[in-house]
C-alpha cells in the first residue's frame, strides 16, 4: 500500500483536507527541518519555505536536511530540494528572503490555510504574529531552548496572540558600563564585539541594541566620549594592512582610553584602578607563543596568548577587508561584522576582551565561553526540535478541523513527572496592542491624498471619530495638538503601500479599541476620471467596539482564625488551576520568552540576560 493509504486510513477524512491545504513553514533551522520533513510526510500538498539564513557549519548536527557540501547555501531553497526526495508529488516554493519584505503583505499571508513560526527571534515572531492576525490566518507558534519546548495555537478572536503576555527584552548594558566600568566578563565582550570590531571593520555602532544610549547624566560624558574614540579610530584605520596598524590599535584601546579612565580619580575610590597594558613588554613575553594556540577553543589563553591571537587575527581580518575592498564593484563599502561561527571575528573578540578583562582585574573567558556569550547560544537538542515539530503537526490538525476548542498550549520539560505537559488556550487578552484592534482596509491614491483626506472625510465623517490620534507604526502623525501635518500628502508622512495606520480613540469615556487600517492601492476603472476618484476610501469594516471598563479589586477575604492550614491548602489548590498552572509557570520561565530574536536564560555568571539563538 502507498503511504497516502495509510494516512487515509490514520486521518479519514483530514487526509483530503491537509492535501489540499497551502501551508507558510517561516524558518527552516533546528526545528524548520524536522517541520518540514513531517508536513510532508503527514500528506501536506503546498507548502512555501522562507529563510533569510544561509547554511553553516555549526548547523550540520541538527539540521539534518543540510550536508557538508549546502554550506553557504540558502537554507530554504536547499530545504526544498531535499524536501521533494521525502514527498516528490508535493508542491514547494521557497524564498531565500526577509519575512519582513513588503513582497510578504497581509493578502499574501492570506492565501495560506495554516502559518508555521519556527523562528529564532523575537521581532520576526511578532512579525508574523501581526500578519497572521491581520490576515486571519491561524498560526501555529513554537520554540525550544535547550530541553524546553514550546507549542502554540494562535487564532484571531479565539485565543491569545503572542504578544498577549509581555515578553522580556534582551538585556542591555549603559554605555557607561561598557565604556568606563566594566566588572563581568559579558561586559568586555560586548564591548570587542559591538564596539572595537565595528569600529574598525565596519560602521560605528553608536547606535548598538546591546548598549543603553539614554541621555542621563551618567551616560552623556560617556557617549561623547565614545563619539571622539570613534574619530580617533576612524584616523587608527588608514594605517590598516602595515606594520605599524596593530600597534596603534593596542595603545589607542589598551593604553591611551585606559590612561584617561584612570586620570577619573572618584571613579575608582571604592575599586581597583584599571592597569594599562605595554606593548613591547608583551611583544617580548609573547615571543615563544604559537599561533596555533588559537585552536584551542577550551582554554582560557594566558594574556600572552591573548596578545597573539589579537595581533594575528587583526592581520587576518585587515587582508580580508582589503580583498574585499578590491574586488567590490558597487558604491557600498563592504564591512566585517562578528559572527559566532567565523574564527577570525570570534578569535579578535576572544582576544580583544581578555586584554581589557585583564585590564579591570576581571576573569577572561574561553573562546568556547566567548562564542556562547557572544553569539547568544545555548546547545540545541536535536531530540527537542523533533518533538516540537512533531507537536505542531498534531495541532495543526486541529486547526484544519477548526477544533480550536481541543488545541493545547504544549510545554516540553526535562523536569517534573512528564516530558510533555499542556494548558487549555486562553481567550485574547481584551486590550492586547496587537489582537485586540479591528482591522480595516484603507485604499489610498498617494499621489493625491492628504491627511485632512484620512482624518475629516474617513475617521470623523464616515467612523465619527471625535479626540484621536494617528500612528504609521513609527511615530504620530496626528493628534489634537498635531495638526499641521493636515495639508501635508500622506506620502510625505511616511504613508506608502502596505503601511499599517493606527487610529487610538482618546476618549476619556471608554474609548473604542484600536482600528488598525493598512494601507491598499485603490482599484480604478477606465472610464473613472481622475476628478471622479477619491482620494482616500474604507472598505467596509465592522463595528469598532468600545474597551472594556477595568475590574473593580475584589475585597480579601479575612484571614482564617486557624491561619496556616487553610492557606497552606488554598495555595496548593492556586497551583493547580488554569490561571496559575504550575507547568504553564516553570515551562514559561525558561522558553521563548525573549528576544526571541530568542529565548531568555538568566545567567549568574554574568548577572545579565543571555539571548539565545537556535538559528
Amino acid at each position: 500500500m502507498t503511504r497516502e493509504t495509510y494516512l487515509k486510513r490514520s486521518l479519514g477524512t483530514l487526509a483530503k483536507r491537509i492535501k489540499e491545504s497551502r501551508v507558510l513553514l517561516v524558518g527552516a533551522g533546528g526545528i524548520g527541518c524536522e517541520l518540514l520533513k513531517n508536513l510532508l510526510l503527514s500528506g501536506f500538498g503546498e507548502i512555501h519555505i522562507i529563510d533569510l539564513d544561509t547554511i553553516d557549519l555549526s548547523n550540520l548536527n541538527r539540521q539534518f536536511l543540510f550536508r557538508f557540501e549546502h554550506i553557504k547555501k540558502s537554507k530554504a531553497l536547499v530545504a526544498k530540494e531535499v524536501g521533494h526526495k521525502f514527498q516528490p508529488g508535493a508542491k514547494l516554493e521557497a524564498y531565500h528572503a526577509n519575512i519582513k519584505d513588503s513582497q510578504f503583505n497581509v493578502d499574501w499571508f492570506a492565501r495560506f490555510d495554516v502559518v508555521f513560526n519556527a523562528l529564532d527571534n523575537l521581532d520576526a515572531r511578532r512579525h508574523v504574529n501581526h500578519m497572521c492576525l491581520a490576515a486571519n490566518v491561524p498560526l501555529v507558534e513554537s520554540g525550544t531552548t535547550g530541553f524546553n519546548g514550546q507549542v502554540q495555537v494562535i487564532k484571531k478572536g479565539i485565543t491569545e496572540c503572542y504578544d498577549c503576555n509581555s515578553k522580556e527584552v534582551p538585556k542591555s548594558f549603559p554605555v557607561c558600563t561598557i565604556r568606563s566600568t566594566p566588572s563581568q566578563p559579558i561586559h568586555c565582550i560586548v564591548w570587542a564585539k559591538s564596539y572595537l570590531l565595528p569600529e574598525l571593520f565596519g560602521v560605528s555602532e553608536d547606535n548598538s541594541d546591546e548598549f543603553d544610549h539614554s541621555e542621563d547624566a551618567e551616560n552623556s560624558d560617556e557617549i561623547e566620549n565614545l563619539r571622539k574614540e570613534a574619530q580617533a579610530l576612524k584616523k587608527i584605520r588608514q594605517f590598516m594592512g602595515s606594520d605599524e596598524f596593530a600597534r596603534k590599535v593596542f595603545e589607542k584601546v589598551f593604553q591611551e582610553d585606559i590612561d584617561r579612565l584612570r586620570g577619573m580619580e572618584d571613579m575608582w575610590k571604592s575599586r581597583d584602578a584599571p592597569e594599562p597594558l605595554d606593548f613591547d613588554k608583551l611583544q617580548e613575553e609573547s615571543s615563544g607563543v604559537e599561533i596555533m594556540v588559537s585552536c584551542d577553543i577550551r582554554k582560557v589563553w594566558t594574556l600572552a596568548e591573548d596578545f597573539v591571537v589579537f595581533k594575528d587575527s587583526l592581520d587576518r581580518l585587515s587582508k580580508r577587508l582589503k580583498t574585499l575592498q578590491d574586488t567590490t564593484k558597487s558604491d557600498v563599502k563592504p564591512i566585517l561584522v562578528f559572527d559566532k561561527d567565523d574564527v577570525d571575528t570570534l578569535d579578535f573578540v576572544t582576544a580583544a576582551a581578555n586584554m581589557r578583562a585583564n585590564i579591570f582585574k576581571i576573569d577572561p573567558k574561553s573562546k568556547f565561553d566567548t562564542k556562547q556569550m557572544a553569539g547568544n547560544i545555548i546547545p540545541a537538542i536535536a531530540t527537542t526540535n523533533a518533538m516540537t515539530a512533531g507537536l505542531c503537526v498534531l495541532q495543526a490538525y486541529k486547526v484544519l478541523k477548526e477544533e480550536y476548542d481541543q488545541a493545547k498550549m504544549i510545554f516540553l520539560e526535562r523536569s517534573g513527572v512528564r516530558a510533555i505537559n499542556s494548558d487549555s488556550l486562553q481567550p485574547p487578552k481584551p486590550n492586547c496592542p496587537v489582537c485586540s484592534v479591528v482591522h480595516g482596509r484603507l485604499n489610498i491614491d498617494l499621489q493625491r491624498a492628504t491627511l485632512n483626506d484620512l482624518v475629516e472625510g474617513i475617521l470623523r465623517l464616515q467612523l465619527g471619530y471625535e479626540e484621536f490620534s494617528l500612528t504609521n507604526g513609527l511615530e504620530t502623525i496626528y493628534d489634537p495638538d498635531l495638526e499641521d501635518n493636515l495639508p501635508k500628502k500622506l506620502v510625505d508622512l511616511g504613508v506608502t503601500y502596505e503601511t499599517f495606520l493606527t487610529v487610538i480613540d482618546e476618549e476619556d469615556d471608554q474609548p473604542r479599541v484600536n482600528l488598525e487600517l493598512i494601507v491598499l492601492a485603490p482599484e480604478f476603472s477606465e472610464s473613472e476620471s481622475t476628478d471622479d476618484r477619491k482620494p482616500v476610501s474604507l472598505e467596509k469594516i465592522s463595528d469598532i467596539p468600545r474597551k472594556s471598563k477595568p475590574a473593580t479589586p475584589a475585597s480579601p477575604e479575612p484571614e482564617p482564625v486557624n491561619g496556616t492550614g487553610k492557606r497552606k491548602r488554598d495555595a496548593e489548590e492556586a497551583d493547580l488551576s488554569n490561571g496559575d498552572h504550575p507547568t504553564k509557570r516553570v515551562a514559561g520561565m525558561s522558553l521563548e520568552d525573549g528576544d526571541g530574536a530568542h529565548p531568555i536564560v538568566l545567567d549568574e555568571a554574568t548577572g545579565g540576560a543571555i539571548l539565545i539563538d537556535d538559528d
